[in-house]
């Protein structure tokens, strides 16, 4: 994301959701503090790849229970100076509910990070999102492949486990949901990008002088 300051010819340095409510709808903004940030361009295919089908997962799941889940782009009003777009979010409560946004805190955020965003997401955002009481968030690295889930702990959050491609997801709000991320990380990647991962192994018996 990139920070930046409409209006500011005009000394106006301080946003807020009315303001937010009065802007074009066919651009994209979040709103933390009061100060504005662009969001990026269209995100890339395999975070939409990414998106979707975790997405898909969390609908199935929560089908039939007393939780609604939400993708992209969704207006989260926080605060009168904090509005955000989380790329997926789980709402437990109904009220929180309105016919424009959502109006309070999700119980469960989940952010796709990329390159542009990552220290954005990791700073900036966790930091309102502990302030705002959403209970558990989930750090989703497309590649190399990881999902980090915090719980909110206190003013902050505590990491409660980093899984892997090759592991089901727990999450400690909902201890009946698992996520096989083998199929959330379900693509190809290119030969070029590829990095070389840490694997158990066998280490080499005995040595040269023996």
């Amino acid at each position: 994301m990139e920070g930046v300051r409409l209006g500011e010819a005009a000394g106006k340095l301080h946003y807020t959701w009315d303001d937010y409510r009065s802007w074009d709808d066919d651009a994209r903004w979040e709103i933390l503090g009061g100060e504005v940030y662009a969001m990026t361009p269209a995100p890339a295919i395999r975070h939409q790849r990414v998106l979707v089908t975790l997405c898909s997962r969390l609908e199935q799941h929560f089908r039939g229970r007393p939780c609604d889940v939400f993708a992209a782009p969704t207006d989260v009003r926080l605060s009168d100076d904090d509005v955000v777009q989380p790329d997926i979010l789980v709402v437990c409560d109904p009220d929180r509910i309105k016919p424009t946004h959502i109006e309070g805190a999700p119980t469960l955020v989940v952010e796709i990070l990329s390159p542009s965003t990552a220290a954005f997401d990791r700073s900036r955002k966790m930091a309102l999102y502990a302030r705002s009481g959403i209970k558990e968030v989930w750090l989703v690295t497309p590649y190399p492949w990881l999902v980090e889930v915090f719980l909110l702990d206190g003013a902050g959050y505590r990491l409660i486990c980093a899984y892997q491609k090759e592991e089901i997801l727990s999450s400690p709000t909902f201890p009946d949901l698992g996520i096989t991320l083998a199929e959330i990380f379900d693509y190809p990647i290119p030969p070029e990008e590829q990095v070389e991962m840490v694997k158990e192994g066998r280490p080499p018996y005995g040595s040269k002088t023996d």
